[in-house]
């Protein structure tokens, strides 16, 4: 019996076939691109941490993925209080394991950000690397620009005192204005900057541009307020728990 191809039962069976093998293509093709997908992370999150070490700006992503060892020595987990969770310490013989919870390399910022309301109860993880015989630790960040998640990765000197390196991204900011935070210009002025006075914790300021700057204070981003704001507040509400850490441990 011959077909009608005129025939609406044609054309919804035809669409229907074809919506079939369409979707199945395109699944095979996304299970086939995960594990390269899943690398591709990881490297760009290990380039994060070695790109804010002293001399370490121009590690590649690919470099990071085989560089990441030599400087990333120890890793950890800490509570709001500066304090190791349990069974969170980990050094560079360990694998990173990104499906294991107490491997600080597992921590998704931004989910503990969206999904954890109080900040005391967020987990904070904390790489202690090591670069020319000097030891840095670098402290993830995370918060919230004009129009989505900012995040950064702080390189604290060896008494926590001290910003060492910083780099910083975004996901969907404004170019030539928010966006300008992941540039050099912007980076490179927390260099030096202090975090640690008399009285204990300081907060960096970023400030309107032009203004006179102390050992506390960058330049923020012209036009982009809302922006400078968001690394501003991330970095007050979570460099203060790292440095009670390395506090800690410098006393023991």
């Amino acid at each position: 019996m011959a077909v009608n191809k005129d025939s609406n039962a044609y054309t919804i069976t035809f669409a229907i076939i074809l919506v079939i093998i369409v979707g199945g293509l395109l699944a095979f093709i996304s299970n086939g691109l995960k594990p390269l997908q899943d690398k591709n992370l990881k490297n760009e999150k290990k380039q994060y941490i070695l790109n804010c070490l002293p001399g370490n700006k121009l590690i590649s992503r690919d470099q990071a993925g085989t560089e990441f060892a030599n400087y990333v020595k120890e890793r950890v987990i800490l509570n709001y209080n500066g304090e190791q969770l349990e069974n969170t310490f980990m050094n560079s013989d360990q694998s990173l394991d990104d499906k294991n919870p107490n491997d600080a390399f597992s921590i998704d910022l931004l989910k503990e950000y969206k999904t954890i309301s109080k900040k005391e109860d967020r987990n904070y993880p904390l790489f202690i690397c090591e670069v020319k015989g000097e030891k840095y630790y670098v402290a993830p960040v995370m918060g919230k620009g004009l129009w989505a998640a900012v995040w950064g990765y702080i390189a604290l000197d060896e008494n926590g005192e001290k910003i060492a390196g910083a780099v910083f991204d975004h996901k969907s900011e404004t170019p030539g204005l928010g966006a300008e935070i992941s540039q050099d210009f912007f980076e490179d002025q927390f260099i030096g900057k202090l975090i640690s006075s008399e009285s204990g914790y300081k907060a960096i300021e970023v400030n309107k541009p032009g203004s006179p700057l102390n050992d506390y204070q960058v330049d923020g981003i012209s036009g982009g307020t809302f922006t400078s704001v968001g690394v501003e507040e991330m970095m007050e509400r979570t460099l203060s728990v790292y440095q009670k850490y390395i506090k800690n441990l410098n006393r023991s």
